[in-house]
């Protein structure tokens, strides 16, 4: 039976991959988003287009919009809410925090609080592989212990999930928090690694190459957290966090050798130091996700990257 849901920065890189899967399969998808220029806007628009296309409807709209989330969630109704619009990134948190607790945690509240007025609605938040900060057990689970944010964005999605917590626990909101594990693929924020990586060899200009090349990640393709974003709306009951990644590393060096493979060019180095709030490894473990949600990550780094690269190669 389908259903009717509400995506919160719908227009964004996973955001509009959701809309698009949740469409689909038949579901009514109402996708709201502010469109700042955090980066570029029109990639945004593009990505509302495609939405549209496929049948969604836009709101252009703030969550920090009290009047706004009120009517959506409280008078229009859902049957689930899955809330990815967020402030991103880790450096650019350490230039601007007082602006990521304002949209992290003040528009996670709004919407929260319109939830408890409608508490049967499933609602699925987009926390972070961040919150494990310098975690140096491996592979994360999720009952480690994540005390300790090293950046104000990790710090806003730990809280964020809390709040979850505590809105669940006073009003029985089925909720269930995501940790999702460095997303890569077509659409992905110009700003992100191997976005820009892939843009610099195709340029010809030297990749920012950040400290010895040994740190790791664990890169996840987007279709993979999609599937597992689904599943989770379908099986949301109590509260449960889930990490959602590969379930596998690559260090920086290897993946700007894959990245080079995958271009059919060898890329040049711009070598710089650590940067502050990095961490050195994610690492997911998703047996909870596998056995709770059926969840079952297909793209390995290396095909991810290639059809990254087709992507890139396609664009106009």
């Amino acid at each position: 039976m389908s259903g009717r849901y509400l995506v919160t920065g719908g227009a964004g890189f996973i955001g509009s991959h959701l809309a698009e899967a949740l469409l689909g399969r038949g579901d009514e998808v109402v996708v709201l988003d502010n469109f700042n220029d955090f980066y570029d806007p029109r990639i945004k628009r593009e990505n509302a287009e495609l939405v549209l296309a496929a049948g969604g409807e836009i709101i252009e709209g703030d969550i920090r919009d009290q009047d706004l989330i009120q009517r959506l969630i409280v008078q229009d109704g859902f049957d689930g809410v899955v809330h990815l619009a967020a402030m991103a990134g880790v450096r650019p948190s350490l230039d601007d925090p007082q602006l990521y607790q304002d949209v992290n945690l003040r528009g996670t509240t709004l919407i929260l609080e319109a939830l408890q007025k409608r508490p049967k609605t499933r609602f699925v938040f987009a926390s972070s592989s961040s919150v494990y900060g310098g975690n140096e057990k491996v592979p994360f689970e999720e009952d480690d212990d994540v005390s300790r944010p090293v950046s104000p964005y990790a710090a806003t999605k730990r809280a964020g999930e809390l709040l979850c917590w505590t809105f669940h626990h006073l009003y029985q909101i089925p909720t269930t928090c995501l940790r999702f594990f460095t997303v890569y693929g077509p659409r992905q924020r110009p700003e992100m690694a191997i976005h820009r990586f892939v843009r610099c060899v195709h340029e010809g200009e030297p990749i920012p190459f950040f400290g010895d090349g040994s740190s790791r990640r664990d890169y996840t393709y987007v279709s993979d957290i999609v599937g597992g974003v689904v599943q989770a709306l379908d099986r949301c009951g109590a509260y449960e966090i889930y990490n959602l990644g590969e379930s596998a590393t690559t260090t920086l060096s290897e993946l700007v050798a894959q990245i080079g493979v995958a271009c059919g060019q060898e890329p040049l180095l711009e070598r710089l130091p650590s940067q502050p709030g990095d961490v050195p490894v994610t690492y997911a473990d998703v047996s909870k996700a596998r056995e709770m949600l059926a969840y079952d990550p297909q793209v390995p780094v290396t095909e991810g990257l290639e059809r990254f690269v087709a992507w890139y190669r396609a664009r106009p």
